[in-house]
């Protein structure tokens, strides 16, 4: 116990100071560019800048790199848990509680975990205990590592009674999967509002699904139109994959006006995820078949206009989960 105190301590001085170790300009491009490829789920491509930047000390590098080792390998590797380690020395709660998780890895069944010297439970309480003054305190973020940390789902109802739009967003998956105390014929209504919520404050994967809510529920197309674009302007690639298609009519769906150019050139920005899943067949299919009724000229206007999306818009993602699973 006495040992757990002393981490403890500096644990909470490393947290109240964040990360630490101040990068040079080529080691924050370096983190800028690994983040980005992470995001995209082009892992592997993005190790030896997570490395870089990890190396100089930087926390939420030496987090995703551990998220990156661990996605890759499908399980908690030796190196995955040497760099949540350093991240959790720092007093990273989601390092801690993904290190606390590794109680139930796939490891554990193949019988090759890493040794280490703090025991999974021993993580998730000093992740609960970092956390748990700041979400008295009505830190909203803090709430909802203490859910992740205990399941306690009372954490994540307040998480997402504060604001928070990554609570709000599992507070409606939940609710729709049927936990939680909600009557019966509320509960689709409930659902909705907690993804209304989450969009509001700025959860792309919210948007296309309020998106989704509103359709089905023959609610305010006009709404739909508006999130499915503004989830498609913060690049994310579910957002991106609707808009271009949309626009384009391959299919027609929520009422949007045909714009065979800005279909054309948004649906083409997708070949950039080349790492990520079935993406590239998918554009090979599409593409061509929105070109077809296209003139050579609209195909040039529809390059120009996604080199000017590119340029002032996000980089593509699939926003996963920062506590991945």
């Amino acid at each position: 116990m006495k040992k757990l105190a002393t981490f403890i301590i500096t644990a909470l001085s490393a947290f109240s100071l964040s990360a630490f170790a101040a990068l040079n300009t080529e080691q924050n491009l370096a983190k800028e560019k690994g983040l980005i490829l992470y995001n995209q789920l082009k892992i592997t491509s993005a190790l030896p800048y997570l490395e870089e930047a990890s190396k100089a000390g930087d926390q939420d590098s030496q987090y995703y790199l551990g998220e990156s080792l661990r996605k890759r390998n499908r399980y908690m590797t030796t190196a995955a848990q040497k760099w949540y380690e350093a991240a959790a020395t720092q007093g990273n709660l989601y390092a801690m509680i993904q290190l606390g998780r590794s109680g139930n890895d796939l490891c554990v069944e193949m019988k090759n975990c890493p040794v280490s010297e703090v025991k999974p439970t021993d993580w998730l309480l000093k992740a609960s205990l970092l956390a748990e003054p700041k979400a008295q305190q009505g830190d909203s973020e803090a709430m909802y590592l203490m859910y992740e940390a205990t399941l306690d789902r009372n954490w994540l109802e307040k998480s997402a009674e504060s604001g928070n739009s990554t609570a709000q967003f599992w507070m409606a998956i939940s609710t729709r999967q049927g936990e939680g105390f909600v009557l019966p014929w509320k509960r689709k209504e409930s659902v909705a509002h907690w993804f209304k919520a989450s969009a509001e404050g700025g959860n792309p994967r919210a948007m296309m699904e309020y998106a989704a809510y509103l359709h089905e529920s023959g609610g305010d197309l006009e709404v739909a139109r508006r999130w499915i674009k503004t989830a498609a302007e913060r690049g994310y690639e579910s957002g991106v994959t609707s808009y271009g298609a949309y626009l384009a009519h391959t299919p027609e769906r929520f009422g949007f006006e045909l714009d065979l150019v800005k279909g054309y050139a948004i649906t083409s920005l997708l070949k950039e995820l080349d790492e990520g899943g079935s993406m590239q067949s998918y554009v090979e299919e599409v593409l061509p078949e929105i070109a077809e009724k296209m003139t050579p000229t609209q195909i040039l206007d529809a390059e120009k206009f996604a080199d000017q999306w590119k340029k002032s818009h996000p980089p593509l993602s699939f926003f996963p989960d920062k506590l991945g699973r």
